[in-house]
């Protein structure tokens, strides 16, 4: 049996009970002899790291089958979709399409795109990446969302996509919403940030009958974290998204920003319990906050680099022990092999509510516009093709990507936050322009590079020991014991 006919057996089964604490160890072992064993590209530990990861996460949905959170109906869609076509790649017609691609551009397309088709928002939370806001933002028109969609199924044989926002609920083009995306492409999957406060009943509903999307929402940790950023009340209205998600059986996760301000609540045990034993999440995602967007200037926000390897090692912890579904955009890095930003590395594209073509949602700088290129007969291809992108491709594959065995600093992924002086020396290129006026102000500003430079220098020392060591099985353990100690 194939690895994709192996876990959608074990997904299936555990609807009726049938995936005991035997099934469950035979489907870790099977994952661990298909990742850790046949795998010659990577070392054993990043190995290792993708095997728990994957665990971790068949683990978190078979466990909220069990408790019935979710639907049997939902769970023969994540099968389907979300395993086949998603996440593994491996149907013939979607190998085929990267086949093409590879053949024709000398570069993996892209395994999915983050798509933001509103800006608008029903919140106003400090620092916004986004800089989201309530005063009529940009949308893009559905014609043009329907055509990006359709330009990621076809052109890049990819079925995940990443709806963003501003808030993704409160899309709405002529009637369009974002329910008729998943409806149209039902071969695809869906996985939506969201605030979560327009999650009523009614839309879980919708969410339960097309199958194939589930929201990511952000939470900053406890009530008191959660409002004070979002705005009061915020966390109460989440709970209730929570009861309608699971009376719908609908699987849910949660999207949390760690700041300085909400670091001990994420350090502590008992976040996690919370949401994923009494609340019955099944994964999440955690970014750290970035200065960019609404927070360019809020250096006072970022968890600082002893607090950032603190948090790498509860992930480390909550993945291999307590077999948590978890993903740290930054600490994170080895699962995906470094950088997905710029199209490669099997990796993502993010584009705006004004079309907007990014390297990465938190690459505020941009090339092209999709609906420029739509008008010239143009598609999401000829984005990758610009210098900016190529150039952010070149340094994935020179920091370890083409030579994974002898890789960079993985636990340092990110081509803007972790090497900040890199990026804007051999990059980032003059015809770049920002995506809005913050990243215009930070673009020449010489106390923002130093703020940024010195911290990735400062993380450097932290980690390098660490990826050595543990990953590179390079040096000794003294050197860790003597960097923990710094913490």
């Amino acid at each position: 049996m194939d690895k994709l006919s192996f876990i959608r057996s074990v997904i299936k089964m555990s609807k009726s009970g049938l995936a005991n604490r035997f099934l469950i160890r035979k489907m870790d072992s099977f994952l661990y002899d298909k990742i850790v064993n046949h795998d010659p590209l990577n070392v054993e530990e990043v190995r290792i790291r993708k095997f728990q990861f994957i665990s971790s996460m068949l683990h978190m949905a078979m466990k909220n089958i069990r408790k019935g959170y979710i639907s049997p109906g939902i769970i023969e869609k994540l099968a389907e979709v979300l395993i086949e076509n998603s996440f593994f790649k491996e149907s013939a017609e979607i190998v085929n399409k990267r086949k093409i691609f590879f053949e024709e551009h000398g570069f993996q397309a892209p395994s999915f795109i983050t798509l933001s088709p509103t800006g608008n928002c029903n919140l106003s939370c400090q620092g916004c990446y986004a800089g989201s806001d309530r005063n009529g933002s940009a949308s893009l028109p559905w014609e043009t969302v329907d055509r990006i969609v359709a330009d990621v199924h076809d052109s890049f044989g990819a079925h995940f996509i990443t709806i963003s926002g501003g808030e993704p609920f409160m899309y709405n083009d002529g009637g369009h919403t974002i329910f008729d995306i998943f409806s149209k492409y039902d071969d695809m999957f869906f996985l939506i940030y969201t605030n979560g406060t327009l999650i009523s009943r009614e839309v879980a509903a919708k969410i339960a009958k097309t199958g194939n999307a589930t929201p990511a929402i952000s939470v900053e940790g406890f009530e008191k974290d959660t409002d004070e950023r979002r705005g009061p009340g915020t966390h109460s209205r989440i709970l209730r998204s929570f009861e309608n998600l699971r009376s719908e059986g609908v699987p849910f996760g949660i999207s949390v920003t760690a700041t300085s301000r909400n670091i001990d609540s994420l350090l502590g045990e008992n976040f996690y319990e919370y949401y994923f034993e009494e609340l019955g999440a099944t994964y999440m995602w955690q970014f750290q906050f970035l200065p960019i967007g609404l927070g360019n200037n809020a250096f006072n926000l970022v968890v600082n680099p002893d607090n950032r390897v603190k948090l790498y090692n509860m992930w480390e912890k909550q993945l291999s022990e307590n077999k948590r579904c978890i993903a740290d955009f930054w600490n994170s890095g080895m699962i995906t092999c470094g950088c997905i930003a710029y199209g490669g590395n099997h990796g993502y594209i993010y584009i705006n509510w004004d079309g907007n073509i990014m390297p990465c949602v938190f690459v505020p700088y941009y090339i092209d516009n999709i609906k420029d290129l739509y008008k010239k007969n143009l598609g999401l291809t000829d984005a990758l093709n610009s210098e900016f992108m190529k150039r952010g491709r070149e340094w994935q594959n020179e920091y370890g990507l083409s030579h994974q065995k002898t890789a960079g600093n993985w636990l340092m992924p990110c081509s803007f936050r972790d090497h900040y002086k890199n990026f804007v020396e051999n990059i980032l290129t003059d015809d770049a322009r920002p995506e809005n006026p913050e990243a215009a102000e930070i673009m020449n500003n010489r106390d923002y590079f130093e703020k940024m430079n010195n911290y990735d220098m400062e993380l450097k020392e932290l980690t390098e020991p660490i990826w050595k060591y543990k990953y590179m099985k390079e040096g000794a353990p003294g050197l860790i014991k003597s960097q923990i100690n710094k913490i």
